[in-house]
């Protein structure tokens, strides 16, 4: 926790805390019955945790960005979940922060900061994946309302959070494209006129928060949903909201990785085979050596791109790489510990399991680790420099 003052400090070890004493017991059985933390969730409320992005104020608790995402590793340590359930709620706030209105900021601010009001993103659609520039939904000026027409899939915590950060289109001859693209803050109950929540989408991991298809027809807003002043800005909104996305992505993957490897040390020391513990053999041990290299590096990465990020400067090559890296890692990291435990990997009974299904959402979610792969060269071939 190098860097960081005494009260973030203190924030961590709470939340570690938290994590020992009121996660790791219940982990298992929540995960597996594929049940909504409730209690876990509101217990994070009451500690602040969704208003660690929020300053005064509206807020009470903001904290840097490096702080942000080792709260992100611990709760991730836990229970990957909970750290996706308010890692979408971030990136609305830090938009709002950043773009907008006053009103905007006093009416949504403090209501997120205490998790009264939950928030989620609504970007991916049906047919256009990582492309958000090809996305279809729609928003049509009428009046003073938007009449929004389209579709959005894989939206993280959609049942639970009542405001949206909706991606439209507001000008779909707009050339380029992504100048016709704006933000719409939507307001929504299950009750809404033209709002469909139609499924939850059946997932490998990432268990016990929803992932939901929602959809719009005709619904209409008043034209103050509008982000900003300024209809078409939009995508440049988004795509700095993304980059504290996707280095809480990063976070939650050094999360994964972690508790993959802490049970893989506590199992290779408890476990013997021919006369010593398997930590001892030369392959398990090689396997723990890379294990603790790799999450060292990723936290390292993560933690820079953290601290440029809130710099002020312009951070997506930095997210990009943090995120690419630590979420490969933790991949690579919950295979070795699946390889390390055995046959006991493959049982439901040990944790290792959990993290091997969970580890694939971050090489996929906030943008394909192809994505930032591309990201991150453009951005290499515009700076025109590596030195720091």
């Amino acid at each position: 926790m190098e860097g960081l003052i005494d009260e973030e400090r203190e924030i961590v070890k709470i939340v570690r805390e938290f994590v020992d004493r009121d996660v790791k017991p219940v982990v298992q059985e929540l995960d597996h019955a594929n049940t909504y933390p409730e209690k876990l969730i509101e217990t994070m409320k009451q500690m602040g945790i969704f208003g660690l992005a929020i300053p005064e104020p509206w807020g009470e608790a903001r904290v840097s960005t490096p702080c942000y995402v080792l709260v992100t590793e611990e709760l991730s340590r836990g229970w990957m979940s909970l750290a996706g359930a308010m890692g979408g709620h971030t990136v609305v706030a830090k938009l709002i922060q950043s773009y907008g209105t006053q009103e905007q900021k006093d009416g949504y601010l403090p209501r997120m900061a205490t998790g009264e009001l939950r928030a989620t993103m609504a970007l991916t659609e049906p047919g256009g994946g990582s492309d958000l520039q090809a996305m279809t939904t729609t928003a049509k000026r009428d009046g003073d309302e938007y009449v929004i027409n389209g579709s959005k899939t894989w939206i993280s915590n959609a049942r639970k959070s009542d405001l949206l950060a909706l991606l439209v289109k507001t000008d779909p001859a707009a050339r380029p494209k992504h100048k016709g693209v704006s933000i719409l803050l939507v307001e929504k109950t299950l009750s809404t006129p033209g709002f469909t929540l139609s499924r939850d989408l059946p997932k490998l991991g990432y268990k016990g928060v929803e992932s939901c298809e929602i959809a719009f027809e005709q619904m209409r807003v008043p034209v103050s949903c509008l982000l900003g002043e300024a209809e078409g800005t939009g995508f440049a909104q988004m795509m700095r909201g993304l980059e504290v996305g996707r280095l809480q992505v990063a976070g939650r993957a050094l999360g994964v990785g972690r508790a993959a490897l802490e049970d893989s040390m506590r199992y290779s020391q408890e476990r013997e085979s021919f006369g010593v513990p398997i930590w001892k053999h030369q392959s398990i041990g090689n396997y723990l050596a890379e294990m603790v290299t790799k999450l060292t590096a990723a936290r390292q990465l993560t933690l820079y791109a953290a601290r440029k990020f809130d710099s002020g400067q312009r951070a997506d090559m930095e997210a990009g790489m943090a995120k690419l890296f630590a979420s490969e890692a933790a991949m690579q990291i919950a295979l070795d510990a699946v390889r390390i435990h055995g046959g006991y990997g493959y049982s439901t009974e040990f944790d290792v399991e959990r993290y091997f299904r969970d580890a694939p959402l971050m090489i996929v979610g906030e943008g394909t680790n192809e994505i930032q792969r591309n990201v991150i060269v453009r951005q290499l071939i515009k700076r025109g420099t590596v030195a720091p």
